[in-house]
């Protein structure tokens, strides 16, 4: 297994990135103001952004893994690889996602705790309504996970 900072060329990921966000214009605000990782075991497996949003916080903007994949702990990975690489550069991750239970359990899982809610984010910012598991997701939920108590 291996995870590779990508630098340039960063659109090549997009139909990937698509999966966890839905709209392109959306992507486009934070994808070059990002850093982003690809997981390769073999073949690419999960993709994800980071921005730096200030005062120690950074926020996973997107994390997806190639549907064949799902469920078999890249993403999980992933996030551990990210949570270790910033927190000798920050306090916080940061990562906001829909009401859906599964991402929820998914972010939990991996050690956030739920922060706040941006009321109707999802109608207010996306260009038709989005869907998970039945269900129309409307309000952003936000999570963080402490990276380093001695920041």
């Amino acid at each position: 297994m291996e995870i590779k900072k990508i630098k340039k060329n960063k659109k090549q990921y997009l139909s990937l990135l698509l999966l966890a966000d839905e709209q392109e214009n959306m992507i486009y605000r934070y994808l070059e103001r990002g850093d982003m990782y690809a997981l390769f075991d073999h073949d690419l497996k999960t993709v994800c952004v980071v921005t730096n949003e200030g005062n120690g916080v950074f926020e996973l903007k997107n994390i997806a893994t190639l549907p064949q994949y799902q469920r078999m702990g890249y993403g999980k990975l992933l996030i551990d690889y990210i949570s270790n690489e910033y927190k000798n550069k920050g306090t916080t991750l940061t990562v906001g996602t829909g009401d859906s239970p599964l991402t929820i359990s998914f972010y939990e899982a991996c050690g956030f705790t739920q922060s706040h809610r941006l009321k109707n984010f999802i109608l207010d910012n996306y260009d038709r309504p989005i869907f998970e598991c039945g269900k129309q997701l409307i309000d952003m939920v936000y999570f963080k996970k402490v990276l380093n108590n001695d920041k």
